[in-house]
């Protein structure tokens, strides 16, 4: 791809804009030498779509998995390869940094993969060397903390101690002459000060002699001494022999840890590589979701089923002012040709397509609705703006010239050419002609064209050429300006005549203009008039049709969901009947054996007759609930065929006019209203919520010692519980002798009298008692994050102390403390009851991205 054209398309403007988005130094390496590849790297294209979007899914999730950033690595991870290097401390931070930020990704996408479908970036994550990253982590974590500071090791424990002792004798030392009030006279400062790193005292030069020492330094006036006394001459020696032994000590600890990691060099350069792709992907996902951007299809040159198309396409730099536009391309139709008002958006349609092509052919998302599709191109050539050179002597005509002829030459049947005011810079009569004929050249390539012009010949050429289409940037005739809306198959009017005098041209010229137009111009201005209004009111009913064909499909599939429910429970209904009379059967059959052996051991008396007898009576009781337990499915069935005919007849009625028509009888499965139907007893108990009685409450309720229990009796009205769930109901009547007819809310059925269980009228107890809530209840939970923002340094680390109390109660094992950075004072009161709680494991400072220095996270035992 040339370069310079990239730059005329805002490609690098908007790569480096991505690049911005990684979280390493690499990352962001890789994104900006990234350029659009060609039909040779197809399977590159795709793995980096594929993963850029999974990557977008996983960060629009409910449970965000998130790439952490690391230090830069590459420069010296080469360093591991040769025996006897040495990482320094903040490289050494860095690889760790590294290590955690990869098996955190691994941990992440594993646990999210099978919920989001992130197929190929747990493939991708599977591919880091596991077991050397935890070595890594595990080899620098003995030496450094998770702030990146040296942990305090017994080897160096000694010399740090023996130096602090060193301090505080300089300082005592030092001290003796600062406080001596015999000496007022000869310092010039109490406080001491540094010179060469060393501590000194400021001595008055006439009092030179009152102290003895090595002179440091001698102040611009020559009033002053810098003086370290002889007793601190010795001590600030040793001092930097310590310090010295402690260096050394340090590198010695730092290259025995360079050491072991060396055996993981080839591990960690393969991590390297993988975690740059990650978070080159993960980048372009950012900046994709940011800006509402999709993943573009794959079409091929010459696909007659799927050619090219591009819908809601907006320019990336044009931010919320963007109008989305749509470019539909027909089958064989590589030309198109774009005409309209000048400002009326016909460049940066032109550009629009090309941007987004080369971005798709980068991996990256663009600005576009789904389903957008778009070819894979090899070259692409632009003639845009203006190359006029002095210095080369090029005039405007001739650079344009210049840049066409290099896309005629060199052009093929997998290039992209963008042709701006084609024709334009010289004669219109022969500027159109060399445009025609260049267009011709192009079509024998078969190559990819975009022309914008104002050319009145361009726009009978595309009508008259099978391999063209036109195309027009909408012009708002009542306003007078653009609408930046792109119609297909119509050209455009310039409307140069109106968008001048919108600019503040006189209208008298503007009216001289009108006059040297001819009637033919104006003939032809017409007749495009004409097209665009056909072409916009074929546009709405296509919408329409669409819209209603759509509607249509989903009540044939909702339809086809219906009727194969009410087959499921048709199947349903006969497997439960079937059930029930073979039961029934055996029970019957087990019960007559029965009776017949009684029958047959002995003489025929009346007990066994009376027995008979029930036995039949119990037996026709049976068959008759049976008989009404199914009666009462069939009226529940043919409610529900009943309500969905009435939603057969909206729907078609929908069909009919084009438009939907409210009906009282139609339900919606949005609907709030209850629809009131028969219930099986089952369904009914399932339903009822079970709660205290009456009569349990008259039970509960205190009342004067031997006070008679009422009577109750079953009759109308009677209150009643049901079944094992205890259902409240009413009895309306008694059916028969022992069955009765019971109001269950807004369900009749028939129950036995032996299933139901009487309520005390309400008028017969009264309950008289209070409950009192106690409102101080407090906070009897710690937080995941403890906020001490705003607060006084007692008050912070009572809120602290309180954290660490209900933690221990709860068994909370880990928390955060928010208490930002500003003058240090509540960061230096955290750490220093962490340092002395008890129940602390450890606590160390959050991610730059999480807040840093102004968050520390704390673990407990």
């Amino acid at each position: 791809m040339h370069k310079r054209t990239l730059e005329q398309l805002d490609y690098y403007r908007i790569r480096d804009t991505i690049a911005g988005y990684c979280v390493s130094e690499e990352g962001k390496a890789s994104v900006l030498r990234r350029e659009p590849f060609t039909q040779e790297k197809l399977d590159e294209i795709s793995s980096l779509k594929t993963l850029s979007s999974q990557w977008q899914k996983a960060i629009v999730s409910k449970n965000p998995v998130r790439l952490h950033s690391w230090g830069e690595i590459a420069s010296f991870i080469k360093l591991l390869q040769a025996q006897g290097t040495t990482l320094e401390q903040e490289q050494l931070y860095s690889l760790w940094q590294f290590a955690s930020s990869a098996l955190d990704l691994y941990s992440s996408v594993k646990t999210s993969s099978s919920e989001l479908g992130l197929k190929n970036l747990l493939d991708t994550a599977e591919t880091l060397p596991y077991s050397a990253l935890e070595q890594t982590q595990a080899t620098i974590s003995r030496i450094i903390d998770k702030d990146g500071n040296l942990k305090d090791l017994p080897v160096l424990r000694e010399i740090r101690a023996k130096i602090a002792q060193i301090n505080g004798e300089i300082k005592a030392a030092l001290k003796k002459y600062t406080s001596d009030t015999t000496l007022n006279n000869v310092l010039e400062s109490n406080v001491p000060a540094f010179r060469a790193d060393r501590q000194v005292l400021a001595v008055k030069a006439n009092q030179r002699n009152r102290i003895s020492g090595i002179v440091h330094e001698v102040s611009s006036s020559g009033q002053t001494l810098f003086i370290e006394p002889e007793e601190v001459v010795r001590k600030n020696n040793e001092l930097l022999q310590e310090e010295a032994r402690l260096a050394q000590e340090t590198r010695k600890v730092f290259t025995e840890t360079t050491a072991l990691l060396h055996p993981l060099y080839d591990d960690l350069k393969s991590a390297l590589k993988t975690m740059t792709l990650f978070d080159a992907t993960y980048a372009s996902a950012r900046w994709g979701a940011e800006h509402l951007c999709n993943y573009a299809l794959t079409c091929e040159q010459g696909d007659e089923e799927n050619p090219p198309l591009l819908i809601g396409a907006r320019h990336p730099l044009l931010g919320e002012k963007a109008v989305p536009i749509d470019i539909k391309w027909l089958p064989n139709k590589n030309i198109l040709i774009i005409t309209g008002p000048n400002t009326g958006g016909k460049t940066v349609t032109l550009k629009t397509f090309a941007l987004l092509s080369m971005l798709n052919q980068s991996g990256f998302p663009i600005p576009a609705s789904d389903g957008t599709r778009l070819p894979i191109f090899n070259a692409i050539f632009a003639d845009i703006g203006d190359d006029q050179s002095i210095d080369n002597s090029l005039s405007t005509f001739s650079a344009h010239m210049k840049n066409i002829a290099a896309a005629v030459k060199h052009a093929d049947s997998n290039s992209l050419v963008l042709l701006d005011e084609f024709g334009g810079g010289t004669d219109p009569q022969e500027g159109g002609a060399i445009a025609m004929a260049c267009l011709d050249s192009l079509i024998e390539k078969k190559a990819f064209v975009l022309v914008t012009t104002h050319h009145g010949s361009l726009k009978n050429y595309g009508y008259t050429n099978q391999y063209c289409v036109n195309a027009s940037a909408e012009f708002d005739s009542n306003s007078l300006a653009p609408t930046y809306h792109l119609v297909m198959g119509v050209p455009g009017e310039s409307h140069a005549l109106d968008i001048a005098k919108r600019s503040g041209l006189p209208g008298s010229i503007v009216s001289k203009a009108k006059s040297y137009i001819t009637s033919e111009q104006a003939d032809v201005s017409s007749l495009i008039r004409g097209l665009t209004q056909k072409h916009a009111e074929l546009d709405r009913r296509e919408k329409e049709f669409a819209c209603l064909e759509n509607r249509q499909k989903e009540k044939l599939l909702k339809q086809e969901q219906k009727d194969l429910k009410l087959r499921q429970k048709e199947n349903e209904l006969k497997e439960r009947e079937s059930r029930a009379e073979s039961r029934f059967l055996r029970e019957t059959r087990k019960s007559l054996e029965n009776l017949v052996r009684e029958l047959r051991e002995g003489e025929i008396t009346r007990e066994k007759t009376l027995k008979m007898r029930k036995f039949i009576n119990d037996l026709t009781e049976d068959v008759e609930l049976q008989e009404m337990e199914i009666e009462e499915e069939k009226d529940r069935l043919e409610e529900e065929e009943k309500l969905l005919a009435e939603r057969i007849e909206n729907e078609t009625k929908i069909a009919e006019n084009g438009m939907k028509i409210s009906s009282a009888g139609s339900h919606s499965a949005s609907s709030n209203k209850k629809t009131k139907k028969r219930l099986s007893n089952k369904e009914a108990f399932a339903n009822a919520k079970a709660t205290y009685t009456d009569e349990e409450v008259f039970n509960l309720a205190p009342r004067a010692k031997n006070s008679p229990k009422p009577k109750f009796e079953f009759c109308e009205g009677a209150e009643v519980l049901v079944g094992k769930t205890r259902s409240r109901g009413t009895l309306l009547h008694e059916e028969k002798k022992g069955v009765w007819l019971v109001q269950l809310g807004s369900i009749r059925m028939n129950i036995k009298q032996k299933d139901m269980e009487l309520i005390a009228p309400a008028n017969l107890t009264s309950a008289d008692y209070s409950v009192e809530l106690n409102s101080d209840t407090g906070n009897g939970s710690p937080v995941f994050e403890l906020r001490l923002l705003g607060m006084r340094e007692e008050e912070a680390v009572h809120a602290l102390q309180k954290q660490l109390d209900l933690c221990a109660m709860t068994n909370f094992k880990s928390f955060s403390v928010i208490h930002g950075k500003g003058n240090g004072i509540l960061q230096q009161a955290v750490q220093d009851y962490l340092s002395n709680y008890p129940g602390v494991k450890s606590f160390y400072y959050a991610r730059p991205e999480d807040g840093g220095f102004g968050k520390t996270y704390v673990e407990l035992n």
